[in-house]
């Protein structure tokens, strides 16, 4: 037993050191835990900010200006007022997202419900901001349309009507940052932990170091375990790094529940995407093939796994085939720790099961990992 946890341990330690004389996966490693994580919290698609937007006000009610005093920072920036005959000119220049135009007698219509027509411009080039901010003014207008006849209503006697305040819980301002910050992070270290464990296979394999320790009392499943606590020590490192620098410090995203609960998490994804990565990478022959089979496994967990779209929104068959996926518990177990502060006794059966999905992961690329080396 000394002996196989000594064989385990220089061997670990001897992936750590190959794999930082690499310097482009040490390179990418870097960047995928900092700058990509930046960029992911920054460039999430379904939200605008400070989108330019222009205002025809052609009654000139009191109405009309309280709408478009309504369109404020930092959704919109403060509109400008223009004429009908500048719209084609202004949107053909790109000046505006946005041009907003109110009818004549568009405040004496809204009072006798005679349901007026209000002509919203897009400029439909800008296709994150068009897509998003066109509900955010038709939700703008309806609102203040609403709120000012419920005013004129209530001048001329008592009105009773529902009053709906909505609470956002967990994320009371929407920030959609908050969400493309940790959908980031969790693609990451499965991306990562599949890499660095199948390209070090593929490395021994390429440069014949893999037959030389097999003719050594070395075993194949202390290989494969050497691979995977030294690729998962490298990634937890950097996970944490990232989590408490980048998204907590930086970019000052809360982190509502335990760091080292969520971290543990880490430790058992990490597990099975090991696993899975030495899976893999015995069905590929150098990197090339290597990198092809880890866009068809990785693309479709990353995008299926609940991460950017609710699994609850796709086909049954889609998400029974996902729950063989490690990053769909990861998913539910990162987003409530991270921000619904869940404690264990919430999530335990999530740990349950992406532990014996990754045990399940490890022994079938153990077993693929024996017939690999045996040919």
């Amino acid at each position: 037993m000394k002996e196989s946890l000594r064989h385990i341990f220089s061997l670990g330690c001897k992936e750590i050191v190959g794999l930082f004389r690499d310097p482009l996966l040490v390179v990418l490693i870097i960047y995928a835990f900092s700058v990509n994580v930046y960029m992911g919290a920054k460039s999430v698609p379904d939200a605008i900010s400070n989108a330019a937007i222009a205002i025809v006000d052609e009654d000139g009610s009191a109405l009309s200006k309280r709408i478009g005093d309504a369109f404020i920072p930092p959704l919109f920036l403060k509109p400008e007022k223009i004429s009908r005959a500048d719209i084609d000119k202004v949107m053909d220049q790109g000046r505006y997202t946005f041009v907003v135009v109110f009818p004549p007698s568009f405040q004496e219509k809204v009072l006798a419900r005679d349901n007026p027509e209000v002509q919203v411009n897009v400029d439909a080039t800008r296709m994150s901001q068009a897509f998003t901010g066109n509900g955010y003014i038709q939700q703008i207008i309806n609102r203040e349309v609403n709120s000012f006849l419920g005013e004129e209503t209530q001048s001329d006697g008592p009105v009773y009507s529902a009053n709906i305040i909505i609470r956002n819980r967990f994320n009371p301002n929407l920030t959609k940052s908050w969400e493309g910050a940790v959908s980031e992070l969790v693609n990451n270290i499965a991306m990562i932990a599949l890499i660095l464990t199948g390209a070090a296979l593929i490395r021994e394999r390429e440069r014949g170091t893999l037959e030389h320790l097999m003719v050594t009392p070395v075993k194949p499943v202390e290989i494969m375990i050497s691979k995977i606590w030294s690729m998962s020590l490298v990634v937890l490192v950097v996970t944490g790094f990232s989590l408490f620098m980048v998204i907590h410090q930086f970019l000052s995203i809360p982190i509502a529940g335990s760091f080292w609960l969520f971290m543990l998490g880490v430790l058992i994804n990490l597990f099975a995407m090991t696993s899975l990565g030495i899976f893999l990478a015995c069905f590929a022959r150098d990197m090339p093939q290597l990198g092809i089979l880890m866009i068809l496994v990785l693309m479709p967990m990353q995008i299926l796994s609940g991460g950017t779209t609710s699994q609850a929104n796709m086909p049954e068959i889609i998400q029974f085939i996902m729950r063989f996926a490690p990053t769909t518990y990861f998913v539910e177990i990162s987003k409530a720790i991270l921000f619904r502060g869940a404690d264990f006794g919430l999530i335990w059966k999530s740990f349950v099961q992406m532990f014996l999905l990754g045990g399940v992961y490890f022994f079938i690329a153990l077993r693929r990992f024996r017939k690999s080396v045996a040919s």
